[in-house]
C-alpha cells in the first residue's frame, strides 16, 4: 500500500450520489471505494483496513448510517476511522447530537457544497497522514527501546561475571597478612571493596531495569547529594581533582537508575576531559516550576560550538580527547534520551580551554502518600 495514498469509502444507497462524490474528490493520490448499503459498507471496511475516511449517508434502507457508525466505533480495528455524515436531514440539534454520539467527526449537508466538501476532506486527509507518521514513529521507538534494553541486559550480565571474580580476589587480598601490615594498602583495599560493592549493586539494578517495561519501573526517594558523592567515589578521580557541591541538592522522588546514569556520564566526562593540574568539578541545581535544572561544570579543556553540537548528535563523536581513550559519543546520547523522555532538555556552555558546563532538566515527580 502506498503510504501517500488516501483511501476513502463512499456510502450511499443512490449510485448517482456516489458518482458525484467521486468526481468531486478525484485526485491521483486518492482511492475511492463504493458501498450502496450499510451491510456492504461494513464488509468493505473489513476488507480494506487502509480506509482512512468514510463519507456516510445517514438515511439508507436496512442499516442506517447511525447504526453503521455505532458498529464501526465498537470494533477496535475500525474505531479510529474518521466518519463524516452526509445527510439531507435538517441539521436539528437532536440529529447532530445523535451523530456525534455514534462517532461522527463532522457533517455535510445535502445538497453538497463542493468547496466545503473538498476543504473538509483535505483536513482529514492531512490529519490521517500526520497520525500515520506518529504511529510509525512510536513503533520505531518501541523497537529501538527493546533493542537497547536487550543490549543493556547483555552488557550488564557479561560485566557481572568478571566483577564477581574481582570481588573474590579483593576478599583474598583483604585477608592477606602482608597487605594488612601496610595501612595504606589496607585503605586501598577498603576503597576498592566499596567501589566493587557499588558497581555490583548498580549492575544488579541495570539487570532489573532491563527486565521491566517503562511502566513497571518504580520511583523512589533519591538523595541527590548522596548519589553524587557515591558516584564520585567509585569513578576513582585522580588526586588533583576536587568535587564541589554548590548550594543544596534536592531529595527527589524519581527513577534512581536513570538519574544515576546521567550523573555518572557527566562526572565521568568531567574527569576524562580534565587537562588542568588542579581540576575542579562543580555540581549544582536551579529549581524551576516543573523541573530541577542540574549542572555539572569543570575547568577542563572545553570545546568549541561545533563540537558542542556534535556532542549532542545521535551517536556522533566529539572532537575532545580523553587522555588516549576513544570517545564513542554513546554516553551523551543516552543522557539526552533519558532527559528528553520526560520532557526535559540538555544544553552545553563551553569555550576552548575554559572548561564546560552541561545543564539538564529533571522532572519533579510528587511523592505518593505512604
Amino acid at each position: 500500500m502506498d503510504s501517500k495514498t488516501f483511501h476513502i469509502l463512499l456510502v450511499d444507497d443512490r449510485p448517482e450520489n456516489i458518482l458525484s462524490l467521486e468526481e468531486a474528490l478525484a485526485n491521483e493520490n486518492r482511492v475511492c471505494y463504493r458501498a450502496y448499503s450499510g451491510n456492504e459498507a461494513l464488509k468493505m471496511v473489513l476488507r480494506h483496513p487502509e480506509i482512512g475516511l468514510i463519507l456516510l449517508d445517514v438515511q439508507m434502507p436496512g442499516i442506517d448510517g447511525f447504526e453503521v457508525a455505532r458498529i464501526l466505533k465498537s470494533n477496535p480495528k475500525t474505531r479510529e476511522i474518521s466518519i463524516i455524515f452526509v445527510t439531507a436531514i435538517n441539521k436539528e440539534q437532536h440529529y447532530v447530537i445523535q451523530g456525534f454520539k455514534e462517532g461522527a467527526v463532522d457533517y455535510l449537508q445535502k445538497p453538497l457544497d463542493i468547496d466545503v466538501l473538498l476543504a473538509k476532506v483535505n483536513v482529514f486527509e492531512q490529519l490521517y497522514f500526520y497520525q500515520s507518521s506518529l504511529k510509525n514513529a512510536v513503533a520505531r521507538t518501541r523497537v529501538v527501546n527493546a533493542q537497547l534494553e536487550k543490549f543493556i541486559y547483555t552488557v550488564a550480565h557479561d560485566i557481572k561475571s568478571p566483577l564477581s571474580g574481582m570481588i573474590a580476589l579483593l576478599s583474598v587480598l583483604r585477608d592477606d597478612k602482608e597487605i594488612q601490615a601496610n595501612r595504606r594498602n589496607t585503605q586501598y583495599i577498603a576503597h576498592l571493596d566499596r567501589a566493587a560493592a557499588h558497581l555490583s549493586q548498580m549492575i544488579s539494578g541495570i539487570l532489573a531495569y532491563s527486565r521491566q517495561s517503562l511502566e513497571e519501573q518504580a520511583e523512589e526517594r533519591v538523595d541527590v547529594t548522596a548519589l553524587v558523592h557515591e558516584l564520585w567515589t567509585v569513578l576513582f578521580p585522580p588526586g588533583h581533582l576536587t568535587l564541589q557541591l554548590e548550594g543544596s541538592l534536592p531529595v527527589l522522588y524519581t527513577k534512581k537508575l536513570k538519574l544515576m546514569q546521567v550523573f555518572q556520564n557527566l562526572l565521568g566526562n568531567a574527569i576524562k576531559y580534565m587537562d588542568k593540574p588542579q581540576g575542579v568539578v562543580r555540581v549544582g541545581c536551579h529549581e524551576k516550576e516543573h523541573f530541577y535544572e542540574f549542572y555539572v561544570a569543570d575547568n577542563g579543556q572545553g570545546m568549541d560550538e561545533a563540537a558542542q553540537e556534535e556532542m549532542l548528535g545521535l551517536f556522533k563523536k566529539g572532537n575532545a580527547t580523553t587522555n588516549g581513550e576513544e570517545s564513542t559519543g554513546v554516553g551523551l546520547n543516552i543522557l539526552k534520551v533519558l532527559v528528553e523522555e520526560q520532557g526535559g532538555t540538555v544544553r552545553i556552555q563551553s569555550k576552548n580551554g575554559e572548561g564546560a558546563t552541561v545543564f539538564f532538566e529533571w522532572r519533579k515527580v510528587p511523592e505518593l502518600p505512604a
